[in-house]
């Protein structure tokens, strides 16, 4: 037996069907027009990127290496922030678009990237450069997030 739900919906119109949709796809517009972009959060995992290629300074490159235990720490971090930009704003990043999904992989690249440069910064004795490269990764980070972020509400919009 068809509860009463079910019911409703089978003697809709097509007409009603398609109003009912239509009013769908409008509080989904509403609903992703009105998301605010956290700023602040998506700085933070900037913060998060910086952070962990400003480790490269305290390390010793070559034959001893041995690589700072903090990239635990900043996946940790940056699980913690995605968890607030769900809570803030609703969006899911689980359910973020394909583009989305490359801007992360960006963020990888882009952090492991300078990691590696500020490694080699470090061997040639330049710690002071790890700065600059630091603040390359929070700036690409913070701008990714944001690229993340916006393909996230798109796809909220699409449903």
């Amino acid at each position: 037996m068809l509860s009463s739900m079910e019911n409703d919906h089978r003697n809709l119109s097509p007409a009603e069907a398609a109003t009912a949709l239509n009013g769908l796809t409008v509080d989904r517009e509403r609903l992703s027009s009105s998301v605010q972009v956290p700023w602040v959060l998506l700085a933070a995992f900037g913060g998060v990127g910086a952070w962990w290629v400003s480790t490269a300074s305290g390390t010793t490159p070559g034959g001893n290496y041995e690589p700072p235990a903090s990239g635990w720490l900043a996946l940790v971090g940056a699980l913690v922030i995605a968890h607030l930009v769900r809570r803030e704003t609703g969006v899911r990043f689980r359910k973020m678009g394909v583009r989305a999904g490359w801007a992360f992989a960006g963020i990888l690249t882009v952090c492991l990237v300078v990691f590696s440069v500020s490694l080699g910064l470090v061997s040639f004795g330049l710690h002071w450069a790890v700065a600059l490269t630091s603040l390359l990764a929070f700036a690409a980070t913070t701008w990714l997030a944001g690229v993340a972020f916006r393909s996230a509400v798109e796809q909220l919009r699409r449903g």
